[in-house]
C-alpha cells in the first residue's frame, strides 16, 4: 500500500467514523425525546421485580416458618458516614428482615446485600435487640448464586406458581 492509498484509507475512515457518530448522536436525541434510555429499562425491570414480591409479601406474610406482621418498601436512611436504602423490610415484635430485590440476581448482590445487613442496626437503632435476617428476592438466581445465598444463611425468594392466566375464544380452532 502505498503513502497516498494509506492517506485516503485513513481519511475515508475518519469520514465514516464521523458519520457513525453524527447518526448516534441524533439516535440518542431521539430516544432521549421519546424518554427511553437503558437506565430506564434497568430500573423498569427493577420496579417490577420489587413491587411483584412486596404485593406477594403482602399476601403471604412469611419467611420459612417465620411470621411477620408488616413489610415496608423503600425504607432510606442516612446516619453519619453510613448511607442504604433498603428495598423491603419485614418486622414482627421480635424479628426483622432485610428484603434485597433484583430482577435477576448475581453473586455480588449478595455482598452487597452483607453491607444492609452489617448496616441496619447502626441505621435503626430501635431494632437493636431484634432477630435479623435476610433474604435475596429474584425473578431469577443462578445456582451459584443460590447456594451461595444459602450458604450464608440468607433466604432466598423466587417467582413461582399459578402466574399464567389463559383466555381463549369460544371459537377455538381446531386443527
Amino acid at each position: 500500500m502505498t503513502d497516498d492509498e494509506l492517506k485516503a484509507l485513513v481519511a475515508s475512515l475518519a469520514v465514516a467514523q464521523h458519520k457513525t457518530d453524527e447518526q448516534m448522536k441524533r439516535t440518542d436525541e431521539k430516544l432521549k425525546r421519546m424518554g427511553i434510555t437503558l437506565g430506564n429499562v434497568t430500573n423498569n425491570q427493577g420496579d417490577v421485580a420489587e413491587e411483584f414480591f412486596f404485593q406477594s409479601l403482602i399476601k403471604d406474610n412469611r419467611l420459612g416458618s417465620i411470621r411477620f406482621d408488616d413489610v415496608v418498601k423503600n425504607m432510606e436512611k442516612h446516619r453519619g458516614k453510613i448511607q442504604e436504602e433498603y428495598d423491603l423490610v419485614m418486622t414482627n415484635g421480635d424479628a426483622l428482615a432485610v428484603v434485597e430485590v433484583k430482577y435477576k440476581a448475581h453473586k455480588n448482590d449478595l455482598d452487597k446485600l452483607d453491607r444492609k445487613m452489617r448496616h441496619f442496626k447502626q441505621l435503626f437503632p430501635i431494632y437493636q435487640h431484634y432477630k435479623q435476617y435476610g433474604a435475596i428476592a429474584s425473578f431469577h438466581i443462578n445456582d451459584e448464586a443460590k447456594a451461595e445465598a444459602l450458604r450464608r444463611g440468607y433466604f432466598v425468594l423466587q417467582r413461582s406458581g399459578d402466574l399464567v392466566h389463559t383466555d381463549a375464544s369460544a371459537h377455538l380452532t381446531v386443527l
